[in-house]
């Protein structure tokens, strides 16, 4: 039997661990995951049939959002990273997965724009305020920025993008990427994207990609546009 001391001190022992704080462990990075479409499969009929965005969006998007999982597997800290970040500094990470995370988390990236860029037809919005004011000085006409944007699209080799970006020069600028790459990786400001990616049209438009560019103008979201470029 303990004496009376004996139970003292036990018991002071036992109040002194329960005052030491417990630190929790680490939450574990559980990585990117694919986002839902802001709208029905359907909603952007004509212009993009439910199938293409059916095949685009969960079986394309969700390729890139696992295989940028699997890259970063040994870099938790990256898994927990906003993805705009890990695109813009990919080349920091080991140079043995920069491939994978510069393809991937582009991909990735890009079509989580892509997805809130569109809304239904009638939705969206049309250029106005200081967005269409910057659209008619950096391209004379809302018609000369669709021009430009068209070539842009169709002058991409290959996969890519057409890009709507904050300018140096003028307020707004159109650029295109190969692949997976975004202006972002060279510390551009984006506001609108179109994919010219055979898996974005080819099912509805075949190799016709101006006759596909031409019609996505009909469900570009300018009211979020609109946002991005007052956050400029």
């Amino acid at each position: 039997m303990l004496t009376r001391r004996e139970m003292l001190r036990v018991s002071a022992t036992a109040a002194a661990a329960l005052a030491v704080p417990r630190i929790a462990p680490a939450a574990e990075a559980k990585g990117f995951t694919l986002p839902k479409l802001p709208y029905a499969v359907d909603a952007l009929e004509p212009s993009i049939d439910a199938e293409t965005m059916t095949i685009h969006h969960d079986k394309h998007h969700q390729a890139y959002v696992d295989n940028l999982n699997k890259a970063l597997a040994g870099q938790p800290e990256w898994l927990a990273k906003p993805i705009e970040e890990v695109v813009a500094n990919y080349k920091k990470l080991p140079e043995a997965i920069q491939g994978a995370v510069r393809n991937n988390g582009g991909g990735h990236l890009n079509h989580s724009w892509f997805w809130q860029m569109m809304a239904k037809p009638g939705t969206g919005g049309e250029p106005k305020g200081e967005l269409l004011k910057a659209i008619e000085t950096s391209f004379g006409t809302l018609d000369g920025f669709k021009k430009e944007f068209l070539s842009a699209g169709l002058t991409q080799f290959g996969s890519g993008w057409a890009w709507l970006v904050v300018g140096k020069e003028k307020p707004l600028a159109i650029t295109k990427s190969p692949n997976q790459d975004s202006p972002l990786m060279d510390g551009g400001k984006v506001l609108l994207g179109c994919d010219v990616w055979e898996h974005a049209y080819y099912l509805k438009y075949r190799n016709l990609r101006a006759k596909y560019v031409e019609a996505w103008f009909a469900v570009v979201n300018w009211n979020y546009v609109s946002e991005l470029f007052a956050k400029k």
